[in-house]
């Protein structure tokens, strides 16, 4: 069964940190590029963060970066997000998805293509208090 689990999601003041994981099974974690998604309420989904296979190339929203770090353990099968300085409009469910070898940046407001992804995970919620 394929599964896709995030994780660390909680409440925090700004300025705070967090750590969220995204832990695989049930496929070929290393053929996996593993992308972050965010939306927030009443908005829609976009693209925070994410980090190709094979090279562990890493790519990010202007929104995060500086402040956030995506890291891979492939023997783990795990994907890290390392947010820290987070500020009130970071508040959001964060998601973890799938996608065969590479990331793909579409720009803008959206930065990661959403559609095409392999696997979804369930969402963690991210809470940001000012």
């Amino acid at each position: 069964e394929v599964q896709l689990q995030a994780s660390g999601g909680g409440l925090v003041q700004a300025g705070g940190s967090l750590r969220l994981s995204c832990t695989a099974s049930g496929f070929p974690f290393d053929d996996y590029a593993i992308s972050w998604f965010r939306q927030a309420p009443g908005k829609e989904r976009v693209g925070v963060s994410c980090i190709s296979s094979s090279d562990a190339k890493t790519y990010y929203a202007d929104s995060v970066k500086g402040r956030f770090t995506i890291s891979r353990d492939d023997n783990k099968g795990t994907v890290y997000l390392q947010m820290n300085s987070l500020k009130p409009e970071d508040t959001a469910v964060y998601y973890c998805a799938a996608d065969r070898w590479v990331c793909t940046v579409v720009g803008g407001p959206q930065f990661l293509r959403l559609g095409g992804m392999d696997y979804w995970g369930q969402g963690t919620q991210v809470t940001v208090s000012s």
